[in-house]
């Protein structure tokens, strides 16, 4: 397979560093054993052919030998991959763009730099069977800056999406929501409101995957009621043991060009989605 025009350009860019570095082949090729050495891996060396090639034919290099040769030009790992046109900040994205039919989580952690794709709605390719769970935070729809989302203290808050198949809270949280979860919020709260819309919605992980709802504590129980207009009845976990809080429910987005469909009267529902 012939190296694309990224890839060459790459190789370009790592020669460029290393003569500004004034470091010869033999240098790095012993700069790279000294770092296999104290990685115990042996791919973390670099031979000389295999560095020339790098550089002069467009040779991608192992995720090995591209940490070596970041270590030694000192140069941002994240970053020499976007040269390859490898792009993090694209990850959940990508990911969203991918249907997958259980219900998982994704941690995808905020990086130092670089901006964010967001989509301006909740388009299509967004996994509309799957609950799910993304470490992270969107303030707004666009392409947004990194940085602006550091002083929004993103570590504490996180995506969730409603399966599509999930009605446990609707008509409040319809499926195929975008949730936006605070997971410094670990207490449940037993009281403190007058109407639903007020009281507090968690998102929990369970043994058989996600759930999302109201929550009350029983001893040494957790109930997870639904919306009553979902006919789901409560779930009742031992706590803690059998479920996790992973935090509670602060906003969220949702579509309103395309309501899902209702369920008419007397057709069973669905299940709420759980499965991993």
């Amino acid at each position: 397979m012939s190296a694309t025009r990224d890839h060459k350009e790459a190789g370009l860019r790592l020669k460029k560093r290393r003569e500004e570095l004034r470091l010869r082949y033999r240098d790095v090729v012993e700069a790279s054993a000294e770092i296999a050495r104290r990685r115990k891996n042996p791919e973390f060396n670099l031979a000389l052919s295999r560095l020339a090639d790098i550089e002069n034919k467009g040779v991608v290099p192992t995720i090995y030998r591209l940490y070596s040769l970041c270590a030694i030009y000192r140069l941002d790992f994240v970053e020499v991959l976007d040269w390859y046109g490898v792009n993090l900040t694209e990850l959940p994205g990508d990911s969203a763009s991918v249907p997958v039919p259980a219900t998982h989580l994704m941690n995808f952690h905020t990086l130092g730099h670089g901006a964010v794709s967001l989509p301006l709605s909740l388009a299509a390719k967004a996994p509309e069977d799957v609950t799910l769970l993304v470490s992270g935070l969107i303030h707004k729809w666009g392409r947004l800056p990194i940085v602006l989302l550091n002083a929004l203290e993103p570590q504490n808050l996180r995506f969730g999406w409603m399966g599509s198949n999930d009605w446990s809270m609707y008509p409040l949280i319809p499926p195929g929501a975008l949730l936006l979860i605070d997971d410094s919020r670990q207490k449940i709260l037993t009281s403190g409101w007058t109407h639903e819309w007020e009281r507090p919605i968690y998102f929990l992980e369970s043994r058989e995957g996600y759930v999302c709802g109201w929550c009350s504590v029983v001893g040494e129980h957790l109930v997870v009621e639904s919306h009553p207009a979902s006919s789901i009845q409560p779930r009742i976990y031992r706590y803690p043991g059998e479920i996790d809080l992973v935090g509670q429910v602060t906003g969220l987005a949702m579509r309103t060009a395309q309501v899902p469909r209702r369920r008419t009267r007397g057709e069973a529902p669905p299940a709420a989605s759980q499965n991993r």
